[in-house]
């Protein structure tokens, strides 16, 4: 009997001790400790089913890999460094890649959507480019396959640039100082648009963050990060659930989420990657951007409608509890029906918690870049 009794007494204890393990308090001396250390000893993150396939940790970026088809070459960089701040690709001869990817404003605008071809005004935000280069689909809807695909749409897009990219390839031929840097770039000074989208996509795989505060710390130095700090990227990886959609160190799951940000029956209605893929699971689906360096890449969100991260960490903290209608919008039941991800729901952090969580963002932001504009070949 006493042997008994003493068996279900460590059984209890068991249970008990790893009960406490899980939901133990950790003063912010202890977090420091260990988030500073062996990540493998992390506590473990608060992620839903559909997060776990393929989940990486977050962590320290390092630098980008590029493809076969594609090398870097100092030259091939330089030249597509200046076709990306020449605006003689667009119609007018006024827009550039780096009109809507500005180096001062955090390779984004700053404004709410972009403005383009006669001054008018996008549907989308114009995402960051810093760290575009560990992104495996582009844009918010993931149209383009890669970034050398990328580098095509703005271009022939009637609202960006409104250049027929054939046109595009004969202007850029008819600039004699371009020839001797695509011989030198390719090889031979014959200019053609694969040429064109590989010089630029491999300047924009070299724009990539600065070690961050945040990178400093998980690689050791334990005093990099602030209390707050180290208290928001707890809050980050278990209560806040940031962690589901934000994860790897280039804080991005390279995959697409309903957030219920369709926006139904307004003017801002945006049906995302289903405008790709025309695939009703895909309604209201929307890449999910690096958080990196998102102290410097505002406004917010594919809408650019959030001009603070408060907005943001409220947001997310509150589960976006508004419910579209049939009754208040003029939309097919296809669409209406469709929920929101299950990932969302409501977080109920206190003040001092969001606050920590905004602090923590911080942390994975480093510095404006500036940088100055080359002179184009003539």
């Amino acid at each position: 009997m006493k042997r008994t009794i003493l068996i279900l007494t460590c059984i209890a204890v068991v249970i008990l001790g790893s009960a406490f393990f899980q939901d133990h308090e950790y003063t912010i001396d202890e977090l420091r400790a260990i988030y500073s250390g062996d990540a493998s000893k992390w506590p473990k993150p608060d992620l839903d089913e559909e997060a776990k396939k393929g989940f990486k940790d977050i962590g320290y970026l390092g630098r980008p890999k590029y493809p076969k088809d594609n090398e870097f070459s100092v030259d091939k960089e330089k030249l597509g460094k200046l076709l990306f701040f020449d605006p003689r690709l667009s119609v007018s001869k006024q827009i550039a890649c780096a009109s809507c990817h500005d180096p001062e404003l955090g390779w984004g605008d700053g404004k709410r959507v972009a403005y383009g071809h006669d001054r008018q005004t996008g549907q989308r935000n114009a995402m960051t480019l810093l760290n575009v280069a560990f992104y495996e689909k582009f844009f918010w809807d993931g149209r383009a396959k890669s970034l050398e695909d990328q580098a095509k749409f703005p271009v022939q897009d009637h609202l960006e640039m409104n250049m027929d990219l054939n046109t595009m390839v004969k202007h850029v031929n008819e600039i004699e100082g371009y020839k001797p840097l695509f011989s030198t770039a390719f090889g031979t000074s014959e200019i053609t648009l694969d040429k064109i989208q590989k010089a630029i996509a491999t300047f924009e795989r070299s724009i990539v963050s600065t070690n961050s505060r945040f990178d400093s710390f998980v690689k050791g130095n334990a005093k990099a990060l602030k209390d707050n700090e180290i208290a928001g990227m707890h809050i980050f990886r278990t209560k806040g659930r940031c962690i589901n959609c934000h994860n790897s160190p280039l804080f991005s799951d390279n995959q697409f989420h309903n957030d219920g940000q369709t926006l139904l029956g307004t003017k801002f209605r945006d049906l995302g990657r289903y405008n790709v893929t025309k695939n009703l699971a895909d309604v209201g689906k929307f890449k999910t951007p690096s958080l990196r360096e998102t102290g410097i890449t505002g406004p917010w969100m594919h809408h650019g409608n959030f001009p603070s991260l408060k907005d943001v960490v409220q947001f997310y903290n509150l589960g976006n509890p508004v419910a579209q209608r049939k009754s208040l919008v003029n939309e097919p039941d296809s669409l209406i029906n469709i929920q929101k991800s299950s990932i969302l729901r409501k977080l109920n952090l206190t003040l001092e918690e969001q606050q920590n969580l905004e602090a923590f963002l911080g942390t994975i932001t480093t510095r404006v870049n500036k940088i100055n504009p080359p002179v184009l070949p003539q």
